[in-house]
């Protein structure tokens, strides 16, 4: 269903490579199933009711198909990051997409051997974007650290040294982060030995890059389908689930795309995993990302992103929901 979105904006010491601390330390180790945090509950988004169009089916700087998606809330710019055209997997090649909330297309810039772009986050830094993303890939393609990059129209940036890198949770080996514009937070998914683990940080951390022991560090509930991203508002955690169409990528039901609710304070299940069927009739469909936002006249949206279009041409499509219970 369509509905014309509003999207006015409201506004408004270091610690590098290896330093936090550590799991057990923090009596979080391996095992331990549920978070111990103390985060004031909040209001979730009903996972069950309708889906409505940001837009459909817009081009992007390369033809390879969107990873994440994040929104600079104050300067009013989506930002869509993409495979690199021509490089393999392994690389960790992006393209970040600058776009209006039309969805139309304005400027590129390539980031070389950052890595996969499951999820990143577009802070507001003046009248420019900061991206906090990551970087160093590994062989496999997947950030080892997170970096804030300054978003620069048209330019081609290596992923900075491991000296300019952070990696503020001891022991984990890769990094992806998300944030929270309404309740100032950024979520990080990080990768242990153990399995994914979530850490959540204020934004404060980021913005001062002092970072400490993060209020809230748990393992990830196990939850079947493909990875796809996630995302965090107030006391729950967003996961996105799912496959493109099969084949060719023509329409095939209903998809298997879901989210599902994480409740931030217990590290388990609220809702889910719940079956969206948000461009149900877009050719390849493949989940892509998710992000908060939020409106002038107060409307919390939770985005949902997906790859889709032909191989070869392969567009963005991003939509929301925005009832809260």
């Amino acid at each position: 269903m369509n509905h014309t979105p509003d999207f006015s904006l409201s506004r408004r010491g270091l610690i590098r490579t290896g330093v936090g601390a550590s799991l057990a330390a923090l009596g979080l180790g391996a095992g331990a199933q549920t978070a111990s945090a103390d985060v004031t509950v909040t209001k979730r988004f009903d996972l069950t009711e309708p889906s409505y169009d940001l837009f459909r089916s817009k081009d992007t700087h390369g033809a390879r198909v969107q990873q994440s998606f994040a929104f600079d809330w104050v300067n009013k710019f989506l930002f869509v990051a993409t495979k690199r055209s021509g490089s393999d997997e392994s690389d960790g090649d992006l393209c970040i997409n600058k776009m209006d909330f039309d969805g139309n297309y304005l400027s590129y810039m390539h980031l070389n051997g950052f890595g996969h772009g499951v999820a990143f986050a577009a802070l507001p830094s003046g009248s420019g974007t900061e991206l906090w993303i990551e970087c160093d890939a590994n062989t496999s393609g997947y950030g080892t650290a997170l970096a804030p990059i300054r978003y620069t129209a048209n330019a081609t940036l290596a992923s900075p040294a491991a000296a300019a890198a952070y990696r503020p949770i001891s022991g984990a080996s890769e990094y992806t982060c998300s944030v929270d514009p309404v309740y100032r937070r950024m979520i990080v998914r990080y990768h242990t030995s153990a399995g994914k683990r979530i850490a959540v940080y204020p934004l404060s951390a980021f913005e001062t890059r002092n970072f400490g022991s993060p209020p809230v560090d748990f393992k990830q509930p196990t939850i079947s389908g493909t990875p796809q991203g996630y995302t965090l508002y107030g006391s729950y955690m967003y996961y996105l689930t799912g496959d493109a169409y099969p084949g060719d990528g023509t329409p095939t039901g209903d998809g298997n795309t879901h989210i599902t609710t994480i409740d931030i304070n217990t590290g388990t299940v609220t809702q889910g995993p719940v079956l969206t069927k948000a461009g149900s009739t877009l050719h390849h469909r493949e989940p892509e990302g998710l992000a908060i936002y939020r409106t002038d006249a107060g409307e919390a949206r939770l985005f949902i992103g997906f790859a889709t279009g032909v191989e070869g041409d392969r567009r963005s499509s991003i939509f929301y929901k925005n009832a809260l219970v």
